[in-house]
């Protein structure tokens, strides 16, 4: 199948669980020591009146997703794949207590030809999470590469 046949192919949705000892866990692999991600007595003292999640927290998705990956979907063989890029586009904070539901669909699929490890295919993934709600909290993309073949020195 050409990998342009990709382009619009939804995975089903799923939702994520936004709980604030995550948070906490979250911040502290990140090094980051900001209060709003862990003091309840802070964070209710700020805009937000709760503990907000980092930017990145939903890159934790891929702990909730099930089924097939598009890495599966699209034949990629992890010895090549690379992380390409990942895009945010944020709409509403994301809270303590908040379950986000992400639907995630392929939005761009194709190939260009490499240097070193031979032609390279490109995937974007876009993820979009919706608050329960149903107010659209944040968009993410994810660029996905996979080589050819190993990269020649």
């Amino acid at each position: 199948m050409p990998i342009q046949d990709l382009i619009g192919k939804e995975f089903p949705p799923f939702d994520l669980p936004v709980e604030r000892g995550k948070i906490r866990e979250f911040a502290n692999a990140i090094g980051d020591d900001n209060p709003i991600y862990s003091d309840p007595a802070y964070a209710a003292g700020t805009e937000f009146k709760s503990i907000l999640a980092p930017p990145t927290f939903v890159a934790t998705k891929a702990f909730w997703r099930k089924g097939e990956s598009v890495f599966e979907l699209a034949g990629f063989d992890p010895h090549f794949r690379l992380h390409g890029e990942e895009e945010y586009e944020y709409y509403k904070p994301t809270l303590a207590g908040d379950v986000l539901t992400c639907e995630s669909k392929i939005t761009e699929a194709y190939e260009k030809p490499g240097r070193r490890g031979g032609k390279m295919t490109f995937i974007v993934l876009e993820f979009s999470f919706y608050n329960q709600k149903g107010e659209k909290v944040l968009v993410s993309r994810t660029t996905t590469i996979q080589t050819e073949g190993a990269v020649k020195q």
